[in-house]
């Protein structure tokens, strides 16, 4: 027959961290990892948007040939942009808002993708002052529907 712990025995047990796996931390949502031409420098102005909204690091890969991996990703060719991102199994193509990341991840919806086509100015990484263009992020499907996900000014 087991006798019940005494306070002090309890006490002596969790500071020695015998209940730290009780109190383990969540796990750490993977890293963003975003491919790109090692010539193109926009991308890596980006980076930070996404990591400071989703709060996970940005994994760089410099790869020779970035449109080999756009093709392999399934990025239609018409929505490419400079640089192709996976968050969560979610293609994210070119300057995405981090927003539009966040929105598209939780609603998911059968999306494959989504994708800023071209580089706008005044999207995420491609600020110039004041100037800013009109801009959609569009998602994609496996079959190859699309549609507007946001409008930016």
């Amino acid at each position: 027959m087991h006798q019940p712990l005494s306070r002090r025995s309890l006490i002596g047990l969790l500071a020695a961290g015998a209940a730290a796996p009780l109190f383990a931390a969540a796990p750490r949502p993977a890293p963003v990892t975003m491919y790109r031409s090692p010539t193109c420098g926009c991308c890596l102005n980006w980076t930070p948007h996404v990591e400071r909204a989703l709060g996970r690091p940005v994994v760089v890969r410099d790869v020779p040939d970035v449109f080999a991996v756009k093709a392999r990703l399934g990025v239609p060719d018409d929505l490419r942009s400079c640089h192709t991102a996976v968050v969560d199994g979610l293609v994210v193509e070119g300057h995405v808002p981090p927003a539009d990341i966040l929105r598209t991840l939780r609603a998911r919806a059968g999306i494959k993708g989504i994708a800023v086509p071209g580089m706008p100015m005044g999207s995420p990484g491609m600020e110039h002052g004041d100037h800013r263009e009109r801009y959609q992020t569009i998602a994609w499907d496996a079959r190859g529907g699309r549609r507007a996900v946001a409008t930016h000014n």
